[in-house]
């Protein structure tokens, strides 16, 4: 019989949650996951699931999302902890049939609810999947260093930050052609930064919460981790640049529509 501590999609966290803990990504119990998860991705599973699950209303009608699994990190809880017990850390939900809430079917084995950002996960895989045509199934937050310090000095305008990432870094445009969506600051885990995240999802895969973060999404675990991982070295060359006096010479708007024609990629409108 298959246990779901061994299955794809909770090794996969385990990886992600380590890998960005050890980024410096997630202090203490800073950043959130979640995976959208198919039926066929559960159904050896459901043996391990409570006979009883414990309902929680939620605050949004999300009935796009009714029936669906996901498995997502735990409120409160620490990425570092992941790897050392993954049944008190992350947790598998099934969205009810009304999408006014959802039942707790595994994990968070000493009490506890799934991320106080989940307003914003679930608001952004509607909108990923739709924009997708469901192949995204992965929310990501976290605190890049560098991605965060950028927000204090420069103007928060996507096609301004878009454009001084992909200037750092050749495969930025590559990797993030939509750019990056910008918000302003807003009170985390609110149902207003879901929604607000969720609109800017649908023209970006990566958004900034300015002074606090970045929400990354992707077809899979690698996808979010390595689009997170691309703009944040780019951050960090950026940061070093600016440290330096600024630029002397960039990549020209002319080579970047040569590299953009070499990869079959359209960049963000309005950026050059």
């Amino acid at each position: 019989m298959q246990n779901v501590i061994d299955s794809w999609f909770v090794q996969g966290m385990i990886k992600a949650t380590n890998d960005m803990w050890l980024k410096g990504w997630d202090e203490r119990n800073g950043g959130n996951i979640s995976l959208r998860l198919l039926d066929s991705d559960v159904a050896p599973y459901l043996h391990e699931f409570s006979s009883a699950p414990r309902h929680v209303d939620i605050t949004q009608n999300v009935e796009k999302l009714a029936n669906h699994y996901f498995i997502v990190t735990g409120s409160g809880k620490f990425f570092r902890n992941v790897i050392l017990d993954p049944e008190d850390n992350l947790t598998i939900i099934r969205i009810d049939e009304t999408g006014k809430g959802y039942y707790i079917l595994w994990g968070l084995k000493n009490g506890g609810v799934p991320t106080s950002e989940l307003a914003a996960h679930l608001q952004s895989h509607i909108v990923r999947m739709e924009a997708s045509a469901n192949r995204d199934r992965v929310i990501m937050h976290c605190h890049p260093t560098n991605l965060i310090a950028l927000t204090y000095v420069i103007e928060l305008d996507s096609k301004i930050i878009s454009r001084e990432l992909w200037e750092m870094s050749t495969e930025c445009l590559v990797v993030f052609p939509d750019g990056v969506g910008i918000l302003p600051w807003m009170t985390p885990g609110k149902d207003e930064i879901g929604y607000a995240t969720a609109e800017q999802m649908q023209r970006h895969h990566l958004v900034l919460w300015a002074f606090h973060g970045a929400f990354g999404c992707g077809e899979n675990l690698d996808e979010a981790f390595g689009l997170i991982d691309t703009a944040e070295k780019s951050a960090e060359i950026l940061v070093k640049v600016l440290s330096m006096g600024g630029k002397r010479q960039t990549i020209k708007t002319e080579e970047f529509k040569l590299l953009a024609e070499r990869f079959g990629v359209t960049p963000m409108e309005g950026v050059f």
